[in-house]
């Protein structure tokens, strides 16, 4: 049952799990299982969740999406000035590459910081921030509903 879930479309998180003796395990989060975590890499790794000390979600960085943003927004403000106004205006080019570039260094810092990796710490926790934290991968699992 599990093998054909693993076809589906949607990707697990990325996930770094160091275990509490220091040996790290990076791959897919295939899923939650009720004390442990699956994990698809090179070979398949299910560890216990009493055994990992944290576990890093790493996402992809969003700079050059923002940076695209960034950029777009005010040469597509300027733009609709040029078809507003009709008129010669040969200024607006210069003005779009003067607030573009602002806007896209902007965009690109907004990016990074929404592309920023997180580190769960599961050493010390209470049982029920445990399970919280199980419930918040297992949205991010590629089979949710693991049974």
């Amino acid at each position: 049952m599990l093998s054909l879930n693993l076809y589906a479309k949607k990707r697990g998180a990325e996930l770094i799990k160091t275990k509490k003796d220091g040996i790290q395990f990076q791959g897919e989060l295939i899923t939650v299982k009720e004390h442990s975590l699956l994990l698809l890499s090179a070979t398949d790794e299910s560890i216990d969740i009493s055994d990992i000390f944290s576990i890093k979600i790493v996402y992809k960085s969003k700079a050059g999406q923002g940076a695209a943003i960034g950029f777009l927004i005010p040469v597509s403000i300027l733009a609709s000035l040029i078809f507003a106004t009709k008129e010669d205006v040969g200024w607006i080019p210069l003005l779009a590459i003067l607030y573009g570039v602002p806007g896209a260094l902007i965009g690109g810092i907004f990016g990074a910081i929404a592309g920023t990796d997180k580190t769960i710490q599961i050493e010390g926790m209470t049982d029920s921030e445990i399970q919280e934290t199980l419930d918040y991968l297992r949205k991010k699992s590629r089979v949710r509903d693991y049974r």
